[in-house]
Protein backbone atom coordinates (compact mmCIF):
# COMPACT_ATOMS: atom_id res chain seq x y z
CA UNK A 1 0.00 0.00 0.00
CA UNK A 2 1.21 3.50 -0.85
CA UNK A 3 -0.11 6.63 0.86
CA UNK A 4 0.85 10.23 0.12
CA UNK A 5 1.88 12.24 3.17
CA UNK A 6 3.09 15.78 3.77
CA UNK A 7 4.57 17.65 6.69
CA UNK A 8 3.12 21.12 7.17
CA UNK A 9 4.43 23.74 9.62
CA UNK A 10 1.32 25.30 11.18
CA UNK A 11 0.93 28.73 12.82
CA UNK A 12 3.88 30.09 10.87
CA UNK A 13 4.67 31.28 7.36
CA UNK A 14 8.35 30.31 7.68
CA UNK A 15 9.72 26.77 7.26
CA UNK A 16 11.10 25.06 10.38
CA UNK A 17 9.03 27.14 12.77
CA UNK A 18 5.51 26.85 14.14
CA UNK A 19 4.25 23.32 14.80
CA UNK A 20 4.84 20.52 12.28
CA UNK A 21 2.03 18.05 11.58
CA UNK A 22 1.82 15.08 9.28
CA UNK A 23 -1.18 15.09 6.95
CA UNK A 24 -2.61 12.12 5.04
CA UNK A 25 -5.49 12.78 2.61
CA UNK A 26 -6.86 9.26 2.32
CA UNK A 27 -8.31 7.85 -0.87
CA UNK A 28 -8.99 4.59 1.00
CA UNK A 29 -9.78 4.00 4.65
CA UNK A 30 -7.18 2.87 7.17
CA UNK A 31 -7.72 1.04 10.44
CA UNK A 32 -7.09 2.81 13.73
CA UNK A 33 -4.00 0.64 14.31
CA UNK A 34 -2.60 1.62 10.90
CA UNK A 35 -3.15 5.31 11.63
CA UNK A 36 -1.46 4.91 15.00
CA UNK A 37 1.50 3.11 13.42
CA UNK A 38 1.94 5.91 10.87
CA UNK A 39 1.78 8.55 13.60
CA UNK A 40 4.42 6.66 15.57
CA UNK A 41 6.60 6.42 12.45
CA UNK A 42 6.25 10.15 11.72
CA UNK A 43 7.05 10.92 15.38
CA UNK A 44 5.50 14.39 15.20
CA UNK A 45 3.29 15.79 17.93
CA UNK A 46 0.29 14.95 15.72
CA UNK A 47 -0.45 13.27 12.41
CA UNK A 48 -3.87 13.95 10.87
CA UNK A 49 -5.95 11.70 8.64
CA UNK A 50 -8.66 13.13 6.35
CA UNK A 51 -11.32 11.15 4.52
CA UNK A 52 -14.16 12.20 2.24
CA UNK A 53 -17.69 11.46 3.42
CA UNK A 54 -20.87 10.89 1.45
CA UNK A 55 -21.78 14.56 2.00
CA UNK A 56 -19.99 16.98 -0.38
CA UNK A 57 -17.78 19.43 1.50
CA UNK A 58 -17.81 17.35 4.70
CA UNK A 59 -14.72 15.36 5.69
CA UNK A 60 -13.78 13.00 8.48
CA UNK A 61 -10.73 14.12 10.48
CA UNK A 62 -8.77 12.19 13.13
CA UNK A 63 -5.62 13.12 15.03
CA UNK A 64 -2.94 10.85 16.49
CA UNK A 65 0.10 11.57 18.62
CA UNK A 66 2.90 8.98 18.49
CA UNK A 67 1.14 7.13 21.33
CA UNK A 68 -2.65 7.67 21.13
CA UNK A 69 -5.64 9.22 19.37
CA UNK A 70 -6.75 12.59 20.75
CA UNK A 71 -10.09 14.39 20.55
CA UNK A 72 -8.98 17.89 19.47
CA UNK A 73 -5.90 19.30 17.74
CA UNK A 74 -5.71 22.81 16.35
CA UNK A 75 -2.39 22.83 14.51
CA UNK A 76 -3.04 19.54 12.69
CA UNK A 77 -6.47 20.84 11.65
CA UNK A 78 -4.82 23.97 10.29
CA UNK A 79 -2.20 21.86 8.52
CA UNK A 80 -4.84 19.54 7.04
CA UNK A 81 -6.94 22.44 5.77
CA UNK A 82 -3.91 24.16 4.28
CA UNK A 83 -2.98 21.04 2.33
CA UNK A 84 -6.58 20.43 1.23
CA UNK A 85 -6.71 23.93 -0.27
CA UNK A 86 -3.26 23.53 -1.85
CA UNK A 87 -3.90 20.07 -3.32
CA UNK A 88 -7.39 20.69 -4.66
CA UNK A 89 -9.36 18.70 -2.10
CA UNK A 90 -11.08 22.01 -1.30
CA UNK A 91 -11.65 25.16 -3.37
CA UNK A 92 -10.42 28.57 -2.21
CA UNK A 93 -13.94 29.90 -1.58
CA UNK A 94 -15.09 26.78 0.28
CA UNK A 95 -15.71 26.39 4.00
CA UNK A 96 -14.32 22.99 4.95
CA UNK A 97 -16.50 21.07 7.39
CA UNK A 98 -14.82 18.39 9.50
CA UNK A 99 -16.54 15.65 11.46
CA UNK A 100 -14.38 14.96 14.53
CA UNK A 101 -14.46 13.59 18.07
CA UNK A 102 -15.05 17.22 19.16
CA UNK A 103 -18.03 17.71 16.87
CA UNK A 104 -18.08 19.71 13.66
CA UNK A 105 -15.14 22.05 13.01
CA UNK A 106 -15.10 24.57 10.19
CA UNK A 107 -12.16 26.14 8.38
CA UNK A 108 -12.13 28.79 5.67
CA UNK A 109 -9.62 31.09 4.01
CA UNK A 110 -9.43 34.69 5.22
CA UNK A 111 -6.95 36.45 2.91
CA UNK A 112 -3.49 35.24 3.99
CA UNK A 113 -4.83 33.38 7.02
CA UNK A 114 -6.77 30.22 7.62
CA UNK A 115 -9.66 30.71 10.05
CA UNK A 116 -10.75 27.81 12.24
CA UNK A 117 -14.03 27.72 14.16
CA UNK A 118 -13.48 25.69 17.35
CA UNK A 119 -15.39 25.08 20.59
CA UNK A 120 -14.53 27.30 23.55
CA UNK A 121 -13.12 25.12 26.35
CA UNK A 122 -14.42 26.21 29.77
CA UNK A 123 -11.87 26.75 32.55
CA UNK A 124 -12.45 26.71 36.29
CA UNK A 125 -10.19 28.49 38.76
CA UNK A 126 -8.91 25.86 41.16
CA UNK A 127 -5.68 25.20 43.09
CA UNK A 128 -3.63 22.28 41.82
CA UNK A 129 -3.27 19.49 44.40
CA UNK A 130 0.54 19.35 44.00
CA UNK A 131 1.71 22.56 42.28
CA UNK A 132 0.03 24.88 44.78
CA UNK A 133 2.20 28.02 44.82
CA UNK A 134 4.94 27.49 42.27
CA UNK A 135 5.68 25.52 39.14
CA UNK A 136 9.30 24.70 38.30
CA UNK A 137 10.41 27.45 40.73
CA UNK A 138 8.11 30.02 39.08
CA UNK A 139 5.40 31.69 41.16
CA UNK A 140 1.84 30.68 40.20
CA UNK A 141 -0.38 33.76 40.10
CA UNK A 142 -3.57 31.75 39.43
CA UNK A 143 -4.36 28.20 38.43
CA UNK A 144 -7.34 26.84 36.53
CA UNK A 145 -8.57 23.42 35.51
CA UNK A 146 -9.98 22.19 32.23
CA UNK A 147 -10.66 18.72 30.94
CA UNK A 148 -7.59 16.57 31.63
CA UNK A 149 -5.31 19.65 31.74
CA UNK A 150 -4.33 22.60 33.94
CA UNK A 151 -3.48 26.25 33.34
CA UNK A 152 -0.89 28.01 35.50
CA UNK A 153 -0.61 31.77 35.10
CA UNK A 154 2.91 33.08 35.75
CA UNK A 155 3.91 36.67 36.44
CA UNK A 156 5.68 37.63 33.19
CA UNK A 157 6.41 36.49 29.66
CA UNK A 158 10.05 36.16 30.67
CA UNK A 159 9.03 33.64 33.35
CA UNK A 160 7.17 31.60 30.74
CA UNK A 161 10.14 31.66 28.35
CA UNK A 162 12.81 30.78 30.91
CA UNK A 163 10.89 27.95 32.62
CA UNK A 164 12.74 24.62 32.54
CA UNK A 165 10.23 21.74 32.72
CA UNK A 166 10.74 18.52 34.68
CA UNK A 167 8.77 16.14 32.48
CA UNK A 168 8.80 13.29 34.99
CA UNK A 169 7.26 15.55 37.62
CA UNK A 170 4.69 16.92 35.17
CA UNK A 171 3.81 13.38 34.09
CA UNK A 172 3.21 12.29 37.69
CA UNK A 173 0.96 15.26 38.50
CA UNK A 174 -1.16 15.73 35.38
CA UNK A 175 -3.61 13.63 33.40
CA UNK A 176 -2.67 14.96 29.95
CA UNK A 177 -0.65 18.13 30.40
CA UNK A 178 -0.06 21.61 31.77
CA UNK A 179 -0.41 24.98 30.07
CA UNK A 180 1.64 27.89 31.42
CA UNK A 181 0.65 31.41 30.43
CA UNK A 182 1.25 35.06 31.26
CA UNK A 183 0.39 38.53 30.02
CA UNK A 184 2.21 39.16 26.76
CA UNK A 185 4.76 41.71 25.67
CA UNK A 186 5.45 43.79 22.56
CA UNK A 187 2.49 43.25 20.20
CA UNK A 188 1.20 40.09 21.92
CA UNK A 189 -1.59 39.98 24.49
CA UNK A 190 -0.60 36.63 25.98
CA UNK A 191 2.29 34.16 26.07
CA UNK A 192 2.05 30.43 26.69
CA UNK A 193 3.73 27.03 26.58
CA UNK A 194 2.25 23.52 26.74
CA UNK A 195 3.77 20.41 28.28
CA UNK A 196 2.05 17.08 27.52
CA UNK A 197 4.36 14.16 28.37
CA UNK A 198 1.40 11.88 29.10
CA UNK A 199 0.18 12.18 25.49
CA UNK A 200 3.62 11.60 24.01
CA UNK A 201 4.37 15.31 23.48
CA UNK A 202 6.84 16.57 26.13
CA UNK A 203 6.57 20.16 24.84
CA UNK A 204 4.25 21.02 21.98
CA UNK A 205 5.58 23.82 19.72
CA UNK A 206 2.17 25.48 19.12
CA UNK A 207 -1.07 24.16 20.60
CA UNK A 208 -4.44 25.06 19.10
CA UNK A 209 -6.65 23.31 21.68
CA UNK A 210 -4.82 25.04 24.53
CA UNK A 211 -5.83 28.40 23.10
CA UNK A 212 -9.49 27.35 23.10
CA UNK A 213 -9.06 27.22 26.89
CA UNK A 214 -6.75 30.25 27.12
CA UNK A 215 -9.35 32.37 25.32
CA UNK A 216 -11.87 31.46 28.01
CA UNK A 217 -9.33 31.95 30.83
CA UNK A 218 -8.13 35.38 29.71
CA UNK A 219 -11.62 36.53 28.78
CA UNK A 220 -12.66 35.82 32.37
CA UNK A 221 -9.77 37.82 33.79
CA UNK A 222 -9.35 40.64 31.25
CA UNK A 223 -12.72 40.87 29.52
CA UNK A 224 -11.00 40.82 26.13
CA UNK A 225 -12.71 38.95 23.30
CA UNK A 226 -9.77 39.25 20.87
CA UNK A 227 -6.22 38.18 21.65
CA UNK A 228 -2.96 38.01 19.74
CA UNK A 229 -1.13 35.05 21.22
CA UNK A 230 2.45 33.79 21.09
CA UNK A 231 3.48 30.27 22.10
CA UNK A 232 7.03 30.62 23.35
CA UNK A 233 8.46 27.21 22.45
CA UNK A 234 11.83 26.93 20.71
CA UNK A 235 10.06 26.97 17.34
CA UNK A 236 7.49 29.60 18.36
CA UNK A 237 4.13 30.35 16.78
CA UNK A 238 1.51 33.09 16.43
CA UNK A 239 -2.26 32.75 16.80
CA UNK A 240 -5.06 35.30 16.49
CA UNK A 241 -8.06 34.50 18.72
CA UNK A 242 -11.64 35.79 18.76
CA UNK A 243 -14.36 34.70 21.19
CA UNK A 244 -17.88 34.35 19.81
CA UNK A 245 -20.21 33.04 22.53
CA UNK A 246 -19.16 29.41 23.05
CA UNK A 247 -16.87 29.29 20.01
CA UNK A 248 -13.30 30.45 19.34
CA UNK A 249 -12.05 31.68 15.99
CA UNK A 250 -8.36 30.78 15.64
CA UNK A 251 -6.45 32.33 12.75
CA UNK A 252 -3.03 31.24 11.59
CA UNK A 253 -0.78 30.58 8.62
CA UNK A 254 0.94 27.41 7.39
CA UNK A 255 3.59 26.19 4.94
CA UNK A 256 4.47 22.79 3.47
CA UNK A 257 8.02 21.58 4.17
CA UNK A 258 8.00 17.92 3.10
CA UNK A 259 6.08 15.73 0.67
CA UNK A 260 6.48 12.01 0.14
CA UNK A 261 4.97 8.53 0.05
CA UNK A 262 4.54 5.93 2.76
CA UNK A 263 4.84 2.29 1.68
CA UNK A 264 3.67 -0.63 3.81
Amino acid sequence: MKIAIVTVDAFSAKPFSGNPAGVCLLENSLSKSQMQAIAMEMNLSETAFVERTETPGVFGLRWFTPTLEIDLCGHATLASSFWMFESGWASADQTIRFQTLSGELRVRKDQDFLEMNFPLIPTYEDPHPFFKDNFMDKKIVRSAQLRKNWIFELETAEEVESLVPDFDLISKHSEEGIIVTSPGRNSFDIYSRFFGPNVGVPEDPVTGFAHCALMDYWNRHSGKTQLKAYQASKRGGELHLEKHDDRVIIKGKAIKVLEGTLEF
